[in-house]
Formats: structure tokens, C-alpha cells, sequence
């Protein structure tokens, strides 16, 4: 009962609450060597209490428990007077900074710790005698002394020979015994690999060649360029169209791109873009109404620059996953997808990055087969990077629409001019969302904040004007940049700018974790829902939406979700180490969110809230238990039960310092 007087904590029945010292016993007991990982939720489980200086010991290393978790373990034991005062504690400035922000100096283990010795590329390829590197090579050649030190694998079955047929890793995978033959031969099951033939599980791959074509600077960017000498161009139109600035010196150094010294001033007129007065086109997902031109310009030039009508986007009333970027986003998104999500979207990609061709960039674009409608979010200050990369995406991906990032809040896209800083450089925005909407087939989406400043609304101005410059669809996050993830979400204000939006859809974001939540959004007038955070805690949900229901999905269930994504993660990032190593991080982040969720057996009453933190509780069984604990360690466990165990000195320090404790 004491949960239901504490402010911010989830309202756990009483016979389910446990002390701190109760909680880790239980853990630590079930934990030992021999005692078996799960139990039955019928048992009466014994709280035996442990002395203080002992539990530290277990539970303290480099980063202390949080205060508002120890806070409210000391409510559960207190009086109504002692919880003032630890309230009191809780909201000291120095209290909330050590559990506040992100661990920027995270240990980073790189894959040459994971392995002794590692085995050259050109041997798992089959080709040893064109090794790259030639007598210079540092890897083994040998298969046999690779055999040597190779650490033990890691089970019996390998996801990618089951699903494909064959495992391109060979004598490195961790799992190597399911497909190794005599003299360590790489088994192929011809029939199987035979139905892959010609197939692609995963799309927009960098290719050898593009990749050249943008680090030598020779890709074509024809529909850009003719956009951007209409921006340096000064037009005699009193205003009304676009504004005559230049590319600046910062601009012109990310992009390379000709200034307007530079003859600009023989090249032909260009189209001048809708002006602001007018309005679109009832269906806000179809293309923006026909250029206005001036000058020589003709058809012909026109349908160059427009090579086709924009393709349709149906979304109206579907559910929307975030491009999420903690766990691991194309993994993450198969889950979502199998539980219900009709709309997913690529991680936050920097367009820069991308015209520079890097791969860990382009790998953020991937989609998976299995994906039908899907899109990728683009982040950039100025409007030469946004639309030449919205053209090179537009000619060599495939996507369903193309997303503009202006709600980011983070520092460091911010201080460059991106993300929240573009809802106050209003010419800079006009031009990328003309610019870019110009040059894409498919429709251009944008999402937004409520503003920069945490009690000062400008998204109900802007979004007017998104529509205007030819977006097909806004998101609206119902915080500020400064508010970050702090207090409710403002649905009351996505409502008014809902109805200002129209026809133009607007989907609306913040604290949806339950199909109430998502219910009393649908009823604001929003177009659909985005759901971010909520599906990190409980991908589920999106199955809790469309059956209006609440699922108390057992632990086993869960386990399963864990289990799927890992294999998930082995197919996307490899069953080698440094493949196994990288989901087990991915995984880690993700419990960060999912020790958040409480059993719906376990609430005194449904549902839970997002911004409600769990007290400590015993679950209906061990696993259950397990799940809940938001102590690194324990879910380091949680990944030893499906990836083996971690390497030796292996840390994680999870991306948010509120998130866990040590």
C-alpha cells in the first residue's frame, strides 16, 4: 500500500512489495550455482533480510544506486514523515544531477579484446591467396592455430545455417559446429540456400561502386544543383518566393558546392516555388500543386527536374515505432513489426555522413524485407547537405518517404543548427523542406517539438507553414527541447495543432503505454500515434492497441522476445565475436528500458503509467524477478542465458545514468 502514497511510483499490490535488502537476496540466493533459473509462481518465496554493509557490498561498485530508486526504497520502510523528508532529498539540485544525462564516457571494448588472434577475412572468404594485405597481414592465415585459441562456441544450433543454409563466417562464428565439416569445412544445405538465390533479407546496402562515386565526388546531383543556383540567385519578385542568400562559407566547405561568384550569373532561371498564400492540395500526401515558372523555363525542363508525381503514403490511423537509436534499431523494428507496428522507420542518419559515404552511416538506411511501409530520418543544418542527400537516397534506396529530424534535442546536433534549432531559423528550414520535397519521389514527413523553450509553444506557428513548403505529414513530440523527457507530454496542445495542420495530417507523440493512452490520443483529432518509448519498455504493445486488451504476458514469453532478438541481432550484425559482442550490447541497452515494466498481474491498478518507476517487488517467479532488476549485473545474466558468457573484463555502463545502478 505504501506504493500508492509515493509519488512517481508504479502502484504494485502489496503482497507482491520487497525491501532493497529482500529483492537482491532472492536474486542472489536463486542465482547460485545449481539453482534453477525459473520457478513456479504459486511458491511462497522466503524474505530474508540481509545486513547493510553486506548488500553494498553486492550491490555498489563504480556508480551508486540513484536516489530517486533509493529514495523510494526507504518510502516503502518509513513513516508519512520520513518520506517528506526523503521527497525533500530527492529534489536537492546535486541529488537529481548524479542521476540525470548521459554516461558520455562509456568503456567501449574493441573487437580486438573480444579474440587472442583473429582469423583473416580472405580465409573465412575462401580467397587466402588474395589476402589484401599481403605479407603485411597481422591475421592468421592458419585455420588450425585459429582453432587453437578460439573461444568455445557458443551453442549447437547457428541462426544464419538454419535460416539461410549457409553461414558466411565459417570456422569464426561462435556457433561453428552446427555447419563445420571434416578438416573444419563449411557445410552448405544446398536446398535451403537455394531458396535465398537471387533474394535480399536486407535492402539499401552501400555499394562498392556508389560509395567510390561520393568519396571521389562524382555522383550527379542534377535536380539539386538546379535548385540550389535558385537560391543563390536574387529574384525580382518582391520577396514573395524565395529569399536570394548564398550558401555560406560553412556550407559551401560540408558540401563543395559553387558559390554565387562563380558565373551563376549565366546559368538559366529555375522554378520558383509555391508561394506562401497558397494553399495545397486537399490530399496532403500527394504531391504539392504544380511549380509556378518564370523566365525561359519550359515543360521539358521541368519534368526533368520532376521526373514523376509523388507516390502516395496511406498512414491515416496506423501505429507509427519511432526510429529509435539505444537497442539495436533494424533488430528492434522486426520485433515491433511482429507484434503490430504497420509504419517503421530508420534510425536518425546524418546527411552529411552520407554524402560522404560512410557505411556506419548508410547501415542506419537498411530495411528489411519483411518491412511494407517504411522510411528514413535525415538530420542536417543546411539546405545544400538536405537536398543532395535527399536526392542521392531518392535515386539509390528503397523507401516509402523520406523524414526531417527538427525535433532532436541532443547538444550536438543542436549547436550545429539541426534538429530543434531549425524551428528557429525559419529560412534555413523553408529552403531544406522545398528543397528536399523537390527533389524526392516519395513524400517528404517532418517532426517537430512543441518549441526550444520549455514554456513557449511555436509549433502551432511553424506547423502552418510546413505545410505550405510541400511536407506531406508532420509528427508532433508534445514537449519542448528543453523539457527533454521531463513532465507529461501535452496532448491538449497537439489537439489545437492537429486542427491547425488540417488537411494535412499530424501525428501525435509522447507517453503512450497502454491502449488507453492510445485511445484518448485518437480522440484529439490526430491523424495517428508515434510510438517511442513505450515500445522500448513493452514492444507488445502495438498487439494491446489493435486487441484493446492488456496483456500479462508471462516471463517465459519474454524470454522468448529476448531470444528472437538476439538471433535477430546474430543475422543483422554477425555470428562471429565481434557480431555476438555487439548484440549482447544492443541487448543490454534494451533491458535498460524493459526492467521498466510491471506485470499487469502485479498492479493494484491497470494501467501503468509511463513516467511511474517500479518499486522493488518480487515477481511470480524467478525470471520474472530477474527481469525487474535494474542492476547491471543481472541483466549482463539475463544475456549470459542467451549468448553465452561475457568476455574477460567485459563492463557496460548503460547510455543514460538514471537508467541502472551497479
Amino acid at each position: 500500500m505504501a506504493a500508492a502514497v509515493a509519488a512517481g511510483v508504479a502502484p504494485v499490490r502489496a503482497r507482491f512489495l520487497a525491501s532493497k535488502e529482500q529483492f537482491h537476496a532472492y536474486l542472489r540466493a536463486r542465482g547460485e550455482p545449481g539453482a534453477q533459473a525459473g520457478g513456479s509462481g504459486e511458491e511462497e518465496v522466503e524474505k530474508e533480510k540481509v545486513d547493510k554493509e553486506e548488500e553494498e557490498e553486492e550491490v555498489g561498485s563504480w556508480q551508486s544506486e540513484p536516489p530517486a530508486k533509493r529514495v523510494r526504497s526507504e518510502n516503502l520502510s518509513q513513516d508519512g514523515e520520513n518520506r517528506e523528508d526523503a521527497g525533500a532529498e530527492e529534489k536537492e539540485p546535486m541529488e537529481r544531477k548524479r542521476a540525470r544525462g548521459q554516461n558520455k564516457s562509456r568503456p567501449c571494448m574493441k573487437p580486438t579484446r573480444y579474440e587472442q588472434s583473429r582469423l583473416c577475412p580472405s580465409v573465412t572468404q575462401g580467397c587466402a591467396e588474395k589476402c589484401y594485405f599481403g605479407p603485411r597481414c597481422r591475421f592468421l592465415h592458419d585455420v588450425s592455430e585459429y582453432m587453437a585459441t578460439k573461444p568455445t562456441d557458443l551453442g549447437r544450433s547457428c541462426v544464419l545455417f538454419e535460416t539461410f543454409g549457409k553461414c558466411i563466417y565459417g570456422v569464426t562464428c561462435r556457433f561453428a559446429r552446427a555447419h563445420l565439416g571434416d578438416g573444419f569445412q563449411n557445410i552448405v544445405n544446398a536446398d535451403l540456400a537455394k531458396q535465398w538465390e537471387g533474394k535480399l533479407p536486407v535492402k539499401n546496402n552501400l555499394s562498392k561502386d556508389l560509395q567510390h562515386q561520393l568519396r571521389k565526388r562524382k555522383f550527379s546531383f542534377k535536380k539539386a544543383d538546379e535548385y540550389l543556383r535558385g537560391l543563390a540567385k536574387p529574384h525580382g519578385d518582391g520577396g514573395k518566393g524565395r529569399k536570394a542568400t548564398g550558401c555560406s562559407t560553412e556550407e559551401q566547405e560540408a558540401s563543395n558546392c559553387t558559390t554565387p561568384q562563380e558565373g551563376l550569373g549565366d546559368s538559366p532561371e529555375c522554378p520558383v516555388l509555391p508561394e506562401q498564400g497558397e494553399d495545397p492540395k486537399p490530399d496532403a500526401l500527394q504531391s504539392p500543386s504544380p511549380i509556378k515558372t518564370v523566365g525561359p523555363v519550359t515543360d521539358e525542363d521541368i519534368i526533368k527536374l520532376r521526373s514523376c508525381e509523388k507516390k502516395k503514403l496511406e498512414i491515416q490511423g496506423k501505429l507509427y515505432l519511432a526510429p529509435l537509436t539505444t537497442c539495436g534499431n533494424l533488430p528492434f523494428r522486426r520485433i515491433c513489426k511482429r507484434f503490430g507496428a504497420d509504419v517503421t522507420c530508420g534510425e536518425m542518419a546524418v546527411c552529411t555522413n552520407l554524402l560522404q559515404g560512410q557505411s556506419s552511416e548508410w547501415a542506419l538506411l537498411k530495411r528489411h524485407h519483411t518491412e511494407d511501409i517504411f522510411g528514413v530520418q535525415l538530420e542536417g543544418a543546411f539546405p545544400d547537405t538536405m537536398t543532395k542527400c535527399a536526392e542521392l537516397l531518392n535515386q539509390t534506396i528503397e523507401v516509402d518517404f523520406v523524414d526531417i529530424n527538427v525535433g532532436c534535442p541532443i547538444d550536438l546536433v543542436y549547436k550545429k543548427g539541426g534538429g530543434c534549432a531549425l524551428m528557429t531559423r525559419s529560412n534555413k528550414f523553408e529552403q531544406i523542406v522545398r528543397g528536399m520535397n523537390l527533389v524526392l519521389d516519395v513524400p517528404l514527413t517532418v517532426k517537430i517539438r512543441t518549441g526550444v523553450q520549455e514554456k513557449i509553444n511555436v509549433a502551432h506557428k511553424i506547423i502552418p507553414k510546413i505545410r505550405e513548403w510541400g511536407a506531406s505529414m508532420v509528427t508532433l513530440h508534445g514537449r519542448s527541447r528543453e523539457q527533454r523527457y521531463t513532465r507529461g507530454a501535452d496532448w491538449d496542445y497537439i489537439a489545437e495543432c492537429a486542427k491547425i495542420a488540417s488537411p494535412m495530417p499530424l501525428f501525435g507523440n509522447g507517453d503512450i503505454l497502454s491502449y488507453e493512452d492510445a485511445n484518448r490520443a485518437m480522440q484529439m483529432g490526430v491523424s495517428g500515434i508515434m510510438i517511442a518509448r513505450g515500445a522500448l519498455i513493452k514492444p507488445w504493445l502495438f498487439t494491446e492497441i489493435k486487441e484493446q486488451r492488456h496483456w500479462d504476458i508471462s516471463s517465459s514469453e519474454r524470454f522468448d522476445i529476448l531470444k528472437d532478438f538476439t538471433n535477430y541481432g546474430l543475422e543483422h550484425w554477425g555470428s562471429d565475436t565481434q557480431g555476438v559482442e555487439k548484440t549482447r550490447k544492443f541487448l543490454l541497452e534494451w533491458l535498460s528500458f524493459l526492467c521498466r515494466y510491471i506485470p499487469v498481474g502485479l498492479l493494484e491498478h491497470l494501467p501503468q503509467k509511463i513516467n511511474e518507476r517500479p518499486p522493488y517487488y518480487m515477481g511470480r517467479d524467478y525470471l520474472e524477478t530477474l527481469m525487474a532488476s535494474q542492476n547491471v549485473d543481472d541483466w549482463i545474466k539475463i544475456s549470459e542465458l542467451l549468448l553465452g558468457p561475457v568476455p574477460t573484463s567485459f563492463t557496460f555502463l548503460p547510455k543514460h545514468k538514471a537508467n541502472s545502478y551497479r
